[in-house]
C-alpha cells in the first residue's frame, strides 16, 4: 500500500489509539484532527504524537482517508456536515460503529468518496492501555468492496485480524458483542453488589469476583460455553433455581428478572447446546 494521509474527525479514545497506531508504525501521515473542543483535540494531538489539530470541518485538509470516530448518533450529523465543506477526489471514509453501517456515511458519497464501517472487538476504557492490546485485535468490515479492501490493509498494517460481516447483520453482531463484553461487566457489577447485600465484605466480594470470572474465561476459552457451564440450572436442580429466584427477586426486581432468563437460558444450553432450542424447563 502506497503512503496515505489520515483526516481523524473526533478525538475520543477509539480514534485516538488508531491514530496513535498509525502514527507509531510510521508508514501512513495522520494529517489533520478535528475535535470541537480545541483543547481536547490539542491534547489527542499530543497523545497520537502527529497531525494538527483544528476546530471546524472545513479546516480539514485533502486526505486519503477520512476517520470518524464520532458517537454513533452523531454519524449522520456530522457528515452531513462534512459533505458541505469537504473536498471532491478519491478518498475513503470509515467509522467505527459495530451498529451502523457504511451507509451512514452516505452524505459524502456524491463527493467520489467509498465508503466501510470498521468494528475493531476490544474494549478503549483507556487509549494507553489499548494501544498495547490492539496487535491481535479483531476487526469487522462492512462497506464498499474497494474501502474494505483498503482499511483492511490499513488496519492490518497495525496489527488487526480483518474479518466480513453482512451489512444487514450488523445489529445483531453488535448485540453479540454487546453480551460478550458489556453485559458481562453488568453482571460482575451485579454480583458483588449481591454478595454485598448478603453480608460479604467488599474486599472479598471482589476477590470472589475476580478468581471466579478468570476461571470462568479459561473454561470457556478451553471447553467452550456448554461444557464450561455449571450451577444449579446446568445441573437440573430447579428447586433451587425457583427459591434462588425468589430471593434475587425480594433484593432487587430486575435482577431477578435477569436470573430467571438466564437460569433458562442456561438450562436449555446445557441440555439441548444452545440457548435457542427450548427443552424441558421442569425435568
Amino acid at each position: 500500500m502506497s503512503r496515505l494521509t489520515i483526516n481523524l474527525i473526533g478525538a475520543g479514545k477509539v480514534g485516538q489509539t488508531l491514530c496513535r497506531l498509525f502514527a507509531d508504525q510510521g508508514q501512513h501521515d495522520v494529517q489533520d484532527v478535528f475535535g470541537r473542543d480545541l483543547q481536547r483535540t490539542e491534547q489527542a494531538v499530543g497523545f497520537i504524537g502527529a497531525g494538527r489539530a483544528v476546530d471546524s470541518l472545513a479546516a480539514l485538509r485533502s486526505a486519503d482517508i477520512w476517520l470518524v470516530t464520532v458517537p454513533d448518533t452523531r454519524i449522520g450529523e456530522v457528515v452531513a456536515e462534512l459533505a458541505a465543506v469537504a473536498p471532491a477526489g478519491p478518498a475513503v471514509a470509515f467509522h467505527c460503529s459495530g451498529f451502523l453501517p457504511a451507509a451512514e456515511l452516505s452524505p459524502v458519497r456524491a463527493l467520489g468518496w467509498q465508503l466501510a464501517s470498521a468494528h475493531p472487538v476490544m474494549s478503549f476504557a483507556d487509549p494507553a492501555t489499548a494501544i498495547k492490546h490492539f496487535p491481535g485485535c479483531h476487526c469487522g468490515l462492512e462497506g464498499d468492496a474497494a474501502a474494505v479492501e483498503t482499511v483492511a490493509s490499513l488496519l492490518g498494517g497495525v496489527g488487526a485480524r480483518t474479518f466480513p460481516i453482512e451489512t444487514q447483520g450488523k445489529a445483531l453482531y453488535h448485540a453479540a458483542a454487546v453480551f460478550s463484553s458489556n453485559l458481562a461487566v453488568v453482571l460482575q457489577g451485579l454480583a458483588r453488589e449481591a454478595w454485598m447485600a448478603a453480608g460479604v465484605p467488599e474486599i472479598v466480594a471482589r476477590d470472589l469476583n475476580v478468581t471466579l470470572l478468570k476461571a470462568t474465561v479459561d473454561n470457556v476459552e478451553a471447553l467452550g460455553p456448554e461444557a464450561a457451564l455449571t450451577g444449579p440450572a446446568a445441573r437440573g436442580d430447579w428447586s433451587v433455581v425457583s427459591r434462588q429466584h425468589q430471593a434475587v427477586q425480594t433484593w432487587h426486581p430486575l435482577a431477578g428478572d435477569a436470573y430467571d432468563s438466564l437460569s433458562l437460558l442456561a438450562r436449555r444450553l446445557k441440555r439441548g447446546g444452545s440457548t435457542l432450542v427450548p427443552v424441558d424447563e421442569e425435568g
